[in-house]
């Protein structure tokens, strides 16, 4: 709860939070290096297309 005004507003961070930390969170000692970075760009650019975010760089 720190941080947050209250229980309310820290749900509704969550709730928001929550499928795009599961999005992006790969498990990486499951996978090979090359693997990890294949999946890693492809949750990226997924990310990218539904927010239409460009990166910088």
């Amino acid at each position: 709860m720190r941080r947050f005004q209250s229980a309310r507003q820290a749900q509704q961070f969550l709730a928001t939070h929550t499928p795009i930390h599961n999005h992006l969170q790969l498990h990486r000692h499951r996978l090979s290096a090359g693997e990890y970075r294949a999946a890693r760009n492809q949750a990226f650019d997924t990310w990218r297309d539904a927010t239409g975010a460009a990166l910088v760089g």
